[in-house]
């Protein structure tokens, strides 16, 4: 197979007429031409790093919609899946991945579960780390979430980066606002990278010390307007990720809307693509084609080196993706879960207000909350403040209440089992009847999204772990999309309210979170009493 095309030459930082000839899946010559394209040749992007089970699409699924957008590759963390259902949910990520052609580069979780201070559905030990990071498939130790026992040299944490150091794969980070003297121990410990920045300031900080990071732009976290001033001066030491993207914004673009992005704000053109194509690859030394002659040929090919709408992707010299259709076939799925808990009572939701209440503070765009302190009076729905719940869904426990604000929502309640990092359910409603309904509804799907309202309720079953469906991508994004609107007309102004809801549990994130224990303060690790 030849293709004829301008070549982008990132490393060169050049475009030339060339002709590339493929055989077996692998480039064996570029021959440059005296001629103009209308097409141009570059590598495919990379999304380093992305937790698949975010996008409420098994890997096989998720491949088929990402390669529309010239994504080859993806270094995504199984951590979701682990905390669910263990070793046996990360080797069905990685089964399942394999049925199809696309480049999944899978870690061994290093968090699972990510704090002790929650119910979990697995633990992962030390061992069975090390036991994951000595398989060939298995590319790197997964974010390193328990900063604190990093910083404390906690044994188990240590055991696992050690293995990870002796095997020569390197080691993820998650340190939101770590800076200073607890920022260098951290990266002493041998952790390369961090997707957790959410201020300049506190990336640049990161890159002076010679960390990796990841600008990244979910459905819900995203912190791209934030960092993307730093990519010239620091173009060598940056990546692209989503970290968790739904489908509704997958079917619309992945990391080529942010390489239109980054040359719209006036960044280099080939620094750009070397951050959105080349640095994962040669940071976790990854077997994809950077172009090259005798690489795989993984590359896409544009008409549109502006705004990046692709026009096809091949994969190991295999055209996998054409003029906005996807050429990957569905596979079968096997569902696997882990999911035991009665249906709930309207009282399980039934919560008083202390004299000074704890309120989190829900921020669109962030992972991140605020904490403020509310008068019992004024933690009403009038004042935008509603119920928060968190279900135990592995066994039943008493329901852990609290309050949220910003979730804006004027009627009914919305859930979901996706809920970081344990995945039990969260639920945010204006009254105990409504989260009662919502959840019940989750209960009977054994895992999914909800929402309810006087007028109607609906559901998406998410029987793959209460993570993810079985279906076909398009199908998922379609009801996703119908869910989404439904919780956006009841009053929520969030660009993404169930992927904020989500992270509504994530203890690790500061400041104040829910998990099925009880509130919790994210900078001192402890209960709120």
């Amino acid at each position: 197979m030849i293709i004829r095309a301008n070549l982008v030459d990132i490393a060169s930082a050049t475009i030339f007429g060339a002709e590339v000839s493929i055989e077996n899946g692998i480039i064996h010559a570029i021959t440059p031409t005296n001629q103009t394209y209308t097409q141009y040749i570059l590598p495919g992007f990379i999304d380093a790093h992305v937790h698949i089970e975010s996008s409420l699409l098994v890997p096989s699924e998720f491949a088929r919609m990402a390669v529309l957008h010239g994504t080859v590759a993806t270094v995504s963390d199984p951590h979701e899946i682990a905390n669910v259902c263990g070793l046996a949910g990360v080797e069905f990520m990685m089964q399942n991945g394999k049925q199809v052609p696309f480049h999944f580069f899978f870690g061994a979780p290093g968090c699972v579960p990510a704090t002790p201070f929650e119910t979990a559905g697995a633990c992962l030990s030390a061992a069975d780390v090390e036991a994951l990071l000595k398989r060939d498939d298995i590319r790197y130790l997964s974010e390193m979430m328990n900063f604190p026992g990093v910083l404390q040299d906690d044994a188990e944490v240590l055991r696992k980066m050690a293995a990870a150091h002796e095997l020569g794969k390197p080691i993820d980070g998650h340190a939101p606002g770590l800076r200073g003297d607890a920022l260098k121990k951290y990266l002493a410990a041998g952790i390369s990278t961090d997707h957790e920045c959410f201020t300049l300031e506190e990336a640049e900080e990161k890159l002076k010390l010679g960390m990796k990071v990841l600008i990244r732009e979910g459905s819900a976290a995203r912190n791209f307007d934030a960092l993307i001033p730093l990519l010239d001066a620091y173009h060598e030491q940056l990546m692209f990720c989503s970290d968790d993207k739904h489908p509704d914004s997958l079917a619309l673009g992945h990391i080529n809307q942010l390489v239109a992005r980054a040359l719209a704000a006036g960044c280099n053109f080939f620094k750009t693509l070397q951050v959105a194509c080349i640095n994962p690859v040669l940071h976790y030394q990854l077997p994809v084609g950077l172009l090259q002659v005798g690489h795989p040929a993984d590359f896409i090919l544009t008409s549109d080196i502006k705004n990046f709408t692709v026009d096809e992707t091949y994969i190991r010299g295999n055209c996998v993706a054409k003029k906005g259709k996807t050429l990957i076939a569905s596979v079968p799925v096997e569902p696997i879960n882990h999911f035991s808990c009665s249906a709930k009572r309207v009282s399980d939701f039934v919560l008083q207000p202390k004299p000074q209440q704890a309120v989190m503070v829900c921020l669109d765009g962030q992972l991140i909350t605020e904490k403020i302190w509310v008068q019992a009076a004024n933690c009403v729905p009038e004042q935008d403040i509603l119920a928060i719940a968190v279900v135990n869904r592995y066994a039943d426990a008493p329901v852990a209440c609290s309050f949220i604000k910003n979730m804006g929502i004027k009627s009914g309640a919305f859930a979901s089992s996706v809920a970081h990092d344990s995945h039990n359910i969260v639920v945010v409603g204006v009254d105990a009847e409504s989260m009662c309904r919502a959840v019940n509804l989750l209960i009977n799907a054994t895992g999914g999204l909800s929402a309810v309202n006087t007028a109607e309720e609906m559901v998406l079953p998410l029987p793959v772990a209460g993570l993810m469906s079985a279906a076909d991508a398009w199908q998922v994004e379609q009801d996703y999309t119908r869910l989404d609107l439904m919780v956006k007309q009841m009053g929520s102004g969030l660009r993404a309210p169930f992927m904020s809801l989500s992270f509504m549990a994530l203890l690790v994130i500061p400041h104040l979170k829910l998990g099925d224990k009880g509130l919790f303060d994210g900078d001192t690790f402890t209960f709120v009493s």
